[in-house]
């Protein structure tokens, strides 16, 4: 590891719609911060194709596209992004105290405040198609993608709250929905059932699981395994959507932390603090019910804020407001 030891006020780990936007912000307000993109630079919209529901493209933008424009407005106000994966934190307990983050296991850096943007992974049934295809019809986000299916056939893999809601989502928009249940039982709450089980257009296959996603280039069709049975048969469906729950970014920070026993980091209601002064998170890593690039933004924005504040409280700069600016 490296002798030399960098001194910044603000590390930002992870660049997606929080990180950066957290950037912008902490730029403006000449901060300074350093961002560290992870192993996967501009999160998980970068796997995403048509953006539609992010406000101020009117004409929808992909994914890809999207990230290098917020890159691109954080730097503008000083943002340093570096290509870089934090691999060990050790935070300060003290109020006032310099946090130490290592880089790829050799680069040691220290900063008055950090905040966490590392996001939360999609799990997947890790199928070689359904890896294939992603992108290409298979999505983990029917809110997210849901839309571009309108009045087509989908299907939809999972059996908790987060399946059933999403299931009941696409049926509004889609012709049909085949839910795809791994047992004889849904887990969603019985209301959620309830409202799956209303819909005409949704219908469900318990003890049932995918065993291949048909299609060269974009989803065509489902090849379908009865776990019980094992006979099988295929549908034709042009998305397949997977429910199956997300796993937060959050290994390296168990132990110092406050987390769920899901492994979501716990903020202060109302804030992004955690409960380590001048640490602080945002974005899917501590919000496991909405999700969305929008509000992730909206947390990377509150994150900033919160550690401008934390920053003037405990001597480091002279507080200002960075929401306030005005054009010459």
């Amino acid at each position: 590891m490296s002798e030399t030891v960098e001194r910044i006020k603000c590390l930002i780990i992870g660049s997606g719609p929080a990180g950066y936007t957290a950037a912008i912000y902490a730029a403006r307000a000449d901060m300074k911060p350093v961002v560290y993109t992870g192993m996967e630079p501009g999160g998980q919209l970068t796997t995403t194709t048509e953006v539609d529901n992010f406000p101020g493209y009117p004409e929808g933008i992909d994914g890809p596209s999207m990230m290098v424009d917020l890159q691109k407005q954080a730097e503008r106000f000083g943002t340093e992004v570096r290509l870089g994966m934090v691999t060990e934190v050790h935070f300060a307990s003290e109020e006032g105290g310099m946090h130490t983050a290592i880089i790829d296991g050799k680069t040691k850096v220290q900063a008055n405040t950090i905040i966490i943007s590392t996001g939360a992974s999609a799990k997947y049934l890790g199928l070689p198609s359904e890896q294939r295809l992603r992108g290409g019809g298979v999505s983990a986000c029917a809110v997210c993608d849901g839309f571009f299916y309108r009045n087509q056939d989908v299907a939809i893999v999972g059996a908790g709250d987060t399946a059933a809601e999403e299931a009941t989502y696409l049926a509004n928009i889609c012709k049909s929905v085949t839910m795809l249940v791994r047992k004889d039982y849904m887990r969603a709450s019985k209301a959620m059932q309830h409202r799956v089980n209303s819909k005409e257009n949704i219908t469900v296959l318990y003890n049932s699981e995918v065993d291949e996603v048909l299609g060269d280039q974009v989803v065509e069709g489902l090849r379908i395994v009865n776990n019980q049975t094992n006979d099988k048969h295929e549908i034709a469906i042009t998305g397949l959507f997977i429910a199956i729950g997300h796993k937060p970014n959050t290994d390296i920070f168990k132990g110092q932390l406050d987390m769920g026993e899901d492994g979501y980091l716990i903020t202060e209601p109302g804030t992004t603090k955690t409960n380590i002064p001048g640490v602080f998170a945002s974005g899917d890593v501590q919000d496991k019910i909405y999700r969305q690039a929008i509000t992730a933004a909206g947390t990377g924005c509150m994150a900033a804020l919160d550690a401008e504040r934390y920053l003037a409280e405990v001597g480091v700069v002279e507080e200002t407001i960075a929401g306030d600016y005005h054009v010459e």
